[in-house]
């Protein structure tokens, strides 16, 4: 008897194929055969998936970006994707199709409704995505990963979490302690990319603080590549030890070892955090879409597990204030590790997984 197909569909960033990733690891240790569907850029992330994911890259588009030209030829390229998803359901019919955000996910979601299939979406982000909100009265089961998920009238969500990859639950529940004396570790990332504005404002903000602190202080600090030296030089002219680098392939390890996170505020991120449990000051991406980021770090902040730092407000002296009165107060910053904690949903791969079995014949 033939195993069951999962056809997975996410788009080209980090935060929509970092929970595919996740599903199709558990798919395949239940025993179901998985197929990938992206694009170009989002073939650059399937590096990391399981050898046994079969890939297929898809042409797609978006009328959003593109120019002109890009949104004139937007729905020809869109339907050229559908017709290639069906013919290649046709000669491999998927059990379920599920759906990951991202223009990319169009042909095969599209696919899935025309030919009947089981089918579901998976929405990082506390906004749901324009790809998404498409979908999301034409599927079989809307997961979302932040909640409360701001979703379109009538459609109702199920909050699973956002999956996380197997190293950062080898870290899960990390032992959290502000020492009194020796290193404190500060990790500070940006998203895949880096971001411009914590090159600029944060090395600032920690050169700002307390001699007593500066000199315990380990930094991490992903930058952008174009960034990396003069972020280099302000931690090195403020005697301050750092690690800078354009992308950390240990985030996980390096998280359990930090007293303090300073992070953009993406759902793949927050994922991480909470699942490992750390303080951590958010500065949520000001041009995300919805002001999605936003929305991702809120639960954190009603909790008492984060400090929203909005990135039109974000000043050295503030940033220096808020990174100060954690790392010097270790009651404060138990507690916020102790929340982050609460906010986690390591079992979120099997939650969604449970639905993908709901709704297969």
């Amino acid at each position: 008897m033939t195993a069951p197909l999962a056809l997975i569909a996410a788009g080209g960033t980090g935060g929509h194929m970092f929970p595919a990733q996740s599903l199709a690891e558990l798919l395949l240790a239940e025993g179901w055969r998985v197929r990938l569907s992206t694009d170009d850029r989002g073939a650059r992330y399937a590096g990391a998936f399981p050898e046994a994911v079969q890939r297929s890259v898809v042409k797609s588009a978006t009328t959003a970006r593109g120019g002109m030209i890009g949104k004139l030829t937007a729905p020809a390229k869109i339907a050229a994707g559908v017709l290639a998803a069906r013919a290649e359901f046709r000669r491999d019919r998927p059990t379920v199709v599920i759906g990951f955000g991202g223009y990319p996910t169009i042909p095969a979601l599209s696919a899935a409704w025309l030919m009947g299939l089981p089918r579901m979406i998976h929405e990082q982000n506390g906004v749901m995505g324009r790809v998404n909100r498409l979908f999301a009265g034409r599927v079989n089961r809307v997961a979302c990963g932040t909640w409360p998920t701001s979703l379109p009238d009538g459609v109702s969500g199920i909050h699973t979490g956002n999956p996380v990859r197997g190293a950062v639950m080898d870290q899960a529940g990390a032992p959290y302690a502000l020492p009194a004396d020796g290193p404190l570790h500060l990790l500070v990332i940006g998203g895949s990319q880096g971001a411009r504005v914590l090159s600029d404002v944060v090395p600032a903000a920690i050169a700002a603080l307390p001699a007593d602190i500066r000199a315990r202080l380990q930094v991490s600090h992903q930058a952008r590549a174009e960034d990396g030296e003069r972020v280099i030089a302000a931690y090195r002219d403020a005697g301050i030890a750092a690690d800078v680098q354009p992308f950390f392939t240990d985030v996980p390890e390096r998280l359990a070892r930090a007293q303090l996170v300073v992070s953009r505020a993406g759902a793949s991120s927050i994922a991480d955090i909470t699942v490992i449990g750390r303080p951590a000051i958010l500065i949520p991406f000001a041009a995300a879409t919805g002001d999605h980021q936003t929305a991702n770090a809120q639960a954190l902040a009603e909790a008492g597990a984060a400090i929203i730092q909005p990135e039109s407000i974000l000043d050295v002296d503030g940033l220096t204030g808020d990174i100060r009165a954690i790392l010097t107060d270790p009651a404060r910053a138990d507690q916020m590790a102790a929340a982050a904690l609460k906010l986690g949903r390591p079992d979120a791969v099997r939650r969604l997984f449970d639905l993908v079995t709901e709704i297969t014949p």
